[in-house]
C-alpha cells in the first residue's frame, strides 16, 4: 500500500503493523506505523464478526454483521450481491462505523470494545473475482472459507461479492469493555488520499 502515515498521537502506538499470528509474530509489515491504536488493531485481527453500520435513504442507521479484515490501513468487508442494500446505502452516504462488541467473537485478553468511524467505498467492479484480493486476509482469519470455496459452484450468488473498504477517521476504545463509561477517543490523520 502506498502513502504516508502521520505519526500516531496516542501513547503505546504500534511502530510496526501487519498481520500477526496469535503469538504476536508479525507476518507482514504494511506500513512503518499503524493507523489504529494497537488494542483496536488486536480486536480487528481476531474478530470473527463486527457490526457495520450504514445510513439508509431515510437517514436511519442500519447495522449488518460482517467479518472485518484489516491490513493495517483499511478495514475490508465483503458483501454478497444477495445482500446488496447495504452497498447502495454506502454509495449514497459513505460515512460508516465498524464496531467490535461481541466477546464470544473476539480472542483478546482482556476483552475490550471498539467502534471505528470512517469513510467507505464499494468496489463492485468485478463481482465474480475482484473480492479474491482480500482472500489471504479472510483465509488467515477464517480458514473454513476454503471449504465454502470448494462449493462455489453450488453457491454461485454467494460468491458474487463486492468489497467494502473503510478508511478509519476516528476510533473509540472501551479498554475494559464497559460501555457505561466514556471511551478513549482517537482522532486519526487522513492516511490515505
Amino acid at each position: 500500500m502506498a502513502g504516508t502515515v502521520a505519526a500516531p498521537r496516542w501513547p503505546g502506538a504500534a511502530t510496526t503493523i501487519g498481520l500477526r499470528d496469535p503469538r504476536g509474530s508479525t507476518l507482514g509489515i504494511v506500513n512503518p506505523v499503524g493507523i489504529l491504536p494497537e488494542p483496536i488493531e488486536a480486536l480487528l485481527e481476531t474478530a470473527l464478526v463486527s457490526e457495520l453500520t450504514v445510513v439508509d435513504g431515510s437517514g436511519l442507521p442500519v447495522t449488518h454483521p460482517l467479518i472485518p479484515l484489516y491490513d493495517g490501513e483499511v478495514i475490508y468487508l465483503t458483501s454478497s450481491i444477495l445482500f446488496s442494500k447495504k452497498l447502495e446505502h454506502i454509495k449514497a452516504n459513505p460515512k460508516v462505523s465498524v464496531s467490535i462488541s461481541d466477546p464470544v467473537a473476539v480472542d483478546v485478553e482482556p476483552f475490550r470494545r471498539a467502534t471505528i468511524q470512517g469513510d467507505a467505498t464499494v468496489d463492485d467492479s468485478d463481482l465474480h473475482a475482484g473480492w479474491e484480493r482480500v482472500l489471504p486476509l479472510w483465509r488467515k482469519k477464517e480458514p473454513a472459507i476454503d471449504m465454502f470455496l470448494g462449493k462455489r459452484v453450488a453457491l454461485p450468488l454467494f460468491f458474487e461479492r463486492a468489497v467494502i473498504e473503510v478508511r478509519p477517521t476516528r476510533a473509540f476504545l472501551w479498554d475494559d469493555g464497559a460501555t457505561d463509561r466514556p471511551p478513549q477517543v482517537f482522532e486519526l490523520a487522513k492516511a490515505m488520499a
